[in-house]
């Protein structure tokens, strides 16, 4: 068979790749050249207690990795499939942060206007002055919520906007940063609202902008006619569980995971989530939490960061959006330690970025977000990966 010169030969996955331990089946396909991802995806299973999950790597265009394996629900022991989709956490916040590049690209803000400038009741609270770039940069100090919300609250923009309005930041916004757990997408939200000439929320705005174009799987707010057998059941864990980790973590991200009265607790306390599963359950899934309760496939996640990673064409990126995706992220003017996670991190247009804290891609152009359960998606311009 004749291999076209961009394309490498693609090696599928049978049956017979069939590990040793727990008789966990890698299905999908890698290019030549990838077969050591092939290696780690198994080892997962194989030596790190992995239960159910997927990878797909796109570079320079071509997808080169495409692999599912093990369970999509640990009661019932039933296969992840080709069709299985997952709950993505915080890799949520990518998805919405390549709708607001899209947003950027058409106009419709921006970065250096004052967030009140497209949104007034936002000004209260002392927060006139915050920018749109602030905000997607975590340096609001708007981690938190004053109230409970339910999922009935979730549901009503027009409410939600009233209380994100309200909020008060922690600290002066701009002096410093803090990873803005659940709030983010909700901000994020009410701007597309008040700048999109259609008014559409984010969720759907990301439907009909990034994902119809693609012909992605990738959903902020599950759609009902989705069948509940394609979605994986995540299994939860106890906040104790990363004592565990003390080995793979730093210290200071445990020990504030764990604190009640930490900020990390405050940023997700008012959801009343202490086990992230809660996002994955039926009440939740169909309101739009943009930072955190995407529901789709990691071949959607890598197909919008391929597009992204070379260029973002395809969506409508402008050259001008496409310099402030990769420029490197403004360091607040009290440093790079993270006033949430306790780490040192780095972000810029509701991305994270390379820091000492947070390594990942082969430069400082690198962008992602990854997210609870080991999940990850990132785009890396510089080798269009």
């Amino acid at each position: 068979m004749h291999t076209p010169s961009n394309q490498r030969p693609v090696t599928q996955l049978s049956d017979s790749d069939q590990s040793t331990s727990g008789g966990t089946i890698i299905n999908g396909s890698v290019v030549a050249g990838f077969e050591r991802v092939r290696d780690e995806f198994q080892n997962n299973f194989l030596r790190r207690g992995e239960g159910g999950a997927a990878c797909t790597i796109y570079h320079r265009g071509q997808k080169v990795v495409d692999l599912w394996g093990g369970r999509r629900c640990h009661h019932s022991g039933a296969s992840w499939t080709e069709q299985t989709i997952s709950l993505a956490f915080s890799v949520t916040k990518g998805m919405a942060a390549a709708v607001m590049a899209v947003a950027h690209s058409r106009g419709l803000f921006d970065l250096d206007a004052a967030v009140a400038d497209y949104w007034p009741e936002f000004a209260v609270g002392n927060k006139q002055r915050i920018t749109v770039r602030q905000l997607l940069s975590h340096q609001a100090g708007l981690v938190s919520i004053d109230r409970r919300l339910t999922p009935q609250i979730l549901a009503d923009h027009d409410l939600m906007s009233e209380i994100t309005a309200r909020q008060k930041p922690l600290w002066q916004p701009g002096t410093r940063h803090g990873y803005h757990t659940l709030t983010l997408g909700w901000y994020q939200n009410e701007l597309i609202r008040r700048v999109d000439p259609l008014g559409r929320t984010l969720g759907q705005f990301f439907q009909d902008e990034i994902a119809t174009p693609l012909g992605v799987d990738f959903y902020i707010g599950l759609p009902d006619w989705i069948e509940p057998q394609t979605i994986s059941n995540t299994k939860g864990f106890r906040k104790l569980a990363l004592l565990a980790n003390l080995n793979q973590l730093p210290w200071q991200m445990v020990l504030a995971g764990i604190w009640p009265q930490s900020v990390v607790a405050k940023s997700i306390k008012f959801l009343r989530c202490n086990d992230p599963a809660t996002l994955g359950k039926p009440e939740f899934r169909e309101v739009e939490i943009p930072s955190a309760n995407g529901f789709g496939q990691a071949r959607a996640v890598a197909k919008i960061y391929d597009v992204l990673a070379r260029g973002g064409q395809r969506l409508g990126i402008t050259p001008a959006t496409m310099r402030e995706l990769v420029a490197p992220a403004r360091t607040p003017s009290l440093g790079s330690r993270d006033a949430v996670l306790k780490i040192d991190t780095q972000y810029s247009f509701g991305f994270s970025r390379p820091s000492s804290g947070f390594q990942f891609g082969t430069d400082d152009q690198a962008f992602g977000c990854p997210g609870a359960g080991g999940s990850f998606g990132m785009a890396d311009p510089s080798e269009q990966l």
